[in-house]
This record gives C-alpha cells, structure tokens and sequence, in this order.
C-alpha cells in the first residue's frame, strides 16, 4: 500500500478502509465478527490496533471558559478553565491545568494486512476507559501463546471524566496530589490490567499500581503472570507514601474478574525496587518505563520521557522472567547509559524483535529540528546483537519525519475547511509492531507520534504507518519510505498495535467432531430432499 506520488507531491491519503461483517454458515455453525463477547479478536496474520474517539459528555461537557475551576500547579489551588469540551480548544486547559486530561472509550480493532477492518470490539466504558490525550497509553501486546491481548486503562472512570491519568489509585491517597486537593478523594481510579480472550472475552485486573500517574502497557507472560509498565506519583511526597516504591516495572497474579468495578485492586509489586539507586531517577517519580515486549522468555522496556534517570531500553538482567520483586533492571548493553538531562532526544518507545540479534526500536523524537537528518534517534531504529553487545545499524526516517497534513471534520485533507484541526506534523513513533517474512524481509507497523499547536500533542489525530526493511541491511538502504497504513480520523487518536504472529491452532477433538457431525447431517438432508423429489 504504497504512497502515490501526484506532481511531486506524496498523497498521504490511505486507501479507504472498510468495516465489514461476516457470517459463515456451515453445519449449524455461525460466527459474527463485530463488537461483543463472540467477536473473533486475534486472528493469526493480521492485526489489532487500539484507537480512542473524543467525546464531550460528563465532566469536560460542563467546562465554561473563564467560570470553571481546575487544578492549579498546588495543592489546593485553583486555576480557571480557558475552553469548554470543544475538541479543537478544551487541551489548552492543559496550560493552567498540568493535569488536564479527558476519559474517553476504547475499541479494538482486528485489521487485515492490507489495512481492512474485519471487527471492532468495543470495551465497555463504564468498566475501563482511557484518557484521550495520554499518548503513552493503550498499548498491546499478545501473550506468546497467542491467546490473550492486554492493554491498561482506568475502571469505573466513565466517559468525558476529567483529570483521571493524574489521579490517585483507590487504596493508595496521596494529599500532596493537586489532583485529590481539586476532586477530593473519591476521584480515585484503578489501573486496571484489561485481558482479550482470542474470541473477544474481556477479563479485568485492577490495581493499585501507578498512582499518580498511569500505567502504559501490560502483558501477559509465559510464567504466567501478568508484568505492567508505567509511571507514578503527581504530588510534593516522597516520604512514607507507597508509590514511591514504584520501579515503574511491576509483576501482578491475574485476578481475571468478569467486572473491573467492585473487584479489590492489587497492591504495586515493583520489580527490583533498587532500581532508583543506580539509575538517578528520584523516588516515584520519572521511573516512567513505556515500551514492553517479552522475546525468548525475557523482559524488555524502554523508558523515554522525564529528565531524570536515563531515557533508554532496559530489560530484567536474571535469565527468566522475575518473580515479585526478584530480578535487576539494567540498560541493555550497547543502549544509551547517559543521564537524561544530557541527551534529551533520544526518546525510545515501542520495542520489536525481528529475531534473536535483530531489534527495532521506536523514537517518538521531541518536535524539533534535530528529528531530522544524521545523528537522529527520531523514527524507526535497527539494532544488530554483535559479539554481547547491541549495535545501532540505522534510523528509518523517509516518509515519515517532518510529513503532516490538515484534517477536516470529514476526515478530508481539504484545505482551508471549516473547523479544520490544527496542522499536524509527524515527529517519529510510538508503539511498534512486525512481521518476519519468508523473503528476507520483515514488515514494520508503527502508531505516529506529532506535534501541532492543539495544546496537547497527546490528542492530535495521528496515523499507522508501515514499512518493509531488508532484515540483512546494516546499512541505511536508499528505497524504503513510510507509507500511510490508517490515516487520521478527526477527533480520534491510534495508541497501539500487534501482530498475531502465532498459526492457527488445530482445533480441539471435540470441535472436529462437531464440525463432522454437522457436515453429516448436512448430507443426510440432502439425501432426504432427494429421495423425496
């Protein structure tokens, strides 16, 4: 699904995609792929991506410019809202409110390689919901085995709720928070771990972790626990409060409740709690790990934001996957080890492994000019394993850094429409996704990262993008481009995406033996009909 080039000009307008049912029939044996528990969520050679639509309902509906009070930078300060919910202005509150955030709904996407959408399972809202504008949340990732998708979210949160992604966990009050100062203490979410079976069964996890903050992405591991990433603590303590034992990698035992309201949240866990000491981030606070992957039975992360502590890949140093607090967190080795404050734009997020020496590594880039050219992070970086040790090989860049587009209501990219959203400009990438193919090449799916003038970069209507790498090159190659995998939608934001790398399983005896038994009877109607004829 190539760009096609008009004059000159590279049209960055995607082929449309289509949302489509099905039924198959067979034997008394029917599937329907849309939103609900039968949906058939992970299909084997195609992809889900997770998105989040905006809407102005509940708390954000009630916002008036220059009558609303919202959090103020202290506790118990108040500051004055400068928009109501309109989506085009409402994330300039972000200006007098550092917490301003807006919850919105998930939905799940199951997408054809060729970029068509099969099904959507919508995640229902009054159980777990996201904050729109969190750019690092909403990631996915499929357990190895291939049958459960995971991402994190906030229960009982609602929709149009305002400032959830800074609020406190219901077990854990921190009085420091300018968020619980404003709302009071009710205003108190869990992170709650959100499973996917294969056929569209949600499950629920919630905790205690990331208050504060927010949790990024979980997934699902072969020993069977569940492993999280994320980021804690939004206020002035950092004495006798439990988030500050946050490493930012927790481990939790599933709880897979059919509800995630009303289910007791589990207590933080953190991985290696001695993390902080070797990494100079401060206690709580900028251990903000994003990225997460599980490769060969191990742990990988990155951490890509705060100007504390080191903004590169990290992983849990034991041979295994950890077990509570056991285990080290390092820098994987040849990976950046220089403080944050000194190199500020490297800034990794999603990870890939094409293979056991052979990693990607997603750089959303910081907006500026040193995205572009030599020497930039910003984009889509090869890695190469030699000798122990991690090797950068390249930075993809071509057709993504620097391209953008002006968004109509429509979806149109027509200029000078009315209420068009503010010109938006791709700085790199978020979470990542690929597949290894049999010519010696492995194809590459990434969610755009972007800057614009909305007031908040997070809510900008972004993109999935593709591209295909030789998995031999270590040299920068002269002909591979992003092209547009999903355009923008207005007043919708992509967060994450996975392939279902696994083949599809053999299905069970008794399966088998209900499909036989429905094709006979199928065949003895037949004969019946024509006897009777």
């Amino acid at each position: 699904m190539e760009n096609q080039k008009m004059g000159g000009v590279v049209d960055r307008t995607p082929p449309r995609v289509v949302l489509r049912s099905f039924l198959l029939a067979g034997a008394g044996i029917s599937v329907l792929c849309g939103a609900g528990a039968s949906a058939q969520v992970l299909v084997p050679g195609e992809l889900v991506v997770s998105t989040s639509t905006f809407q102005d309902v509940g708390q954000v509906a009630g916002l008036q410019a220059g009558v609303s009070h919202l959090p103020g930078a202290t506790a118990g300060s108040s500051s004055t809202a400068v928009s109501g919910g309109n989506y085009l202005s409402v994330w300039n509150n972000d200006g007098v409110d550092g917490s301003f955030g807006v919850t919105s709904p998930i939905f799940i996407n199951t997408v054809t390689t060729s970029g068509t959408i099969t099904n959507t399972l919508a995640i229902d809202p009054s159980q777990v919901a996201t904050s729109f504008s969190s750019k690092s949340e909403l990631a996915l990732n499929i357990s190895p085995d291939g049958k459960t998708l995971t991402f994190m979210g906030y229960a009982g949160a609602g929709v149009g709720t305002l400032d959830v992604s800074n609020s406190d966990t219901p077990g854990i009050s921190d009085p420091t928070n300018p968020v619980t100062g404003f709302f009071g203490a009710n205003h108190a979410y869990a992170r709650t771990i959100t499973a996917v079976s294969a056929n569209g069964t949600v499950s629920y996890t919630p905790t205690n972790a990331y208050g504060g903050n927010n949790g990024r992405a979980a997934i699902l591991g072969t020993d069977g626990k569940y492993y999280t990433v994320g980021n804690a603590n939004n206020g002035t303590s950092k004495t006798n409060n439990p988030i500050t034992s946050a490493t930012g990698l927790e481990s939790f035992t599933p709880t897979n409740a059919p509800t995630a309201t009303g289910t007791t949240p589990l207590a933080p866990n953190p991985v290696d709690p001695g993390y902080t000491s070797i990494s100079g981030d401060k206690a709580g606070k900028d251990s903000n790990f994003r990225g997460l992957t599980e490769y060969n039975g191990n742990l990988y992360f990155t951490k890509g934001s705060g100007s504390n502590g080191i903004n590169s890949v990290y992983t849990v140093s034991n041979p295994s996957l950890p077990t509570g607090s056991a285990g080290t967190i390092s820098v994987l080795p040849g990976f950046p080890t220089s403080p944050a404050k000194t190199a500020p734009d490297y800034t990794p997020f999603g990870l890939f492994f094409a293979n056991s020496t052979t990693l990607y590594v997603a750089d959303e880039g910081s907006g500026d000019a040193a995205d572009q050219g030599l020497g930039s992070h910003a984009g889509l970086e090869k890695w190469s394993l030699v000798n122990g040790t991690w090797k950068l090989d390249y930075t993809l860049q071509t057709g993504l850094i620097g391209t953008g587009y002006t968004l109509c209501p429509d979806n149109s990219q027509t200029p000078g429409c009315a209420n068009a959203y503010y010109p938006v400009t791709n700085t790199g990438l978020r979470n990542i996704t690929g597949e290894v193919n049999a010519n010696g090449t492995v194809t590459l799916w990434g969610v755009t990262s972007d800057s614009s003038a909305s007031g908040d970069n997070g809510a900008d209507p972004n993109e999935v993008v593709q591209i295909t790498d030789v998995l031999s090159d270590t040299s920068l190659p002269t002909n591979e481009s992003f092209s547009v995998f999903q355009g923008p939608e207005y007043g919708q934001v992509y967060r994450g995406v996975a392939f279902d790398s696994v083949p599809a399983q053999v299905p069970e005896p008794s399966s088998i033996a209900l499909i036989g038994a429905g094709v006979a009877a199928l065949a003895g109607l037949r004969r019946r009909k024509a006897v009777k004829a």
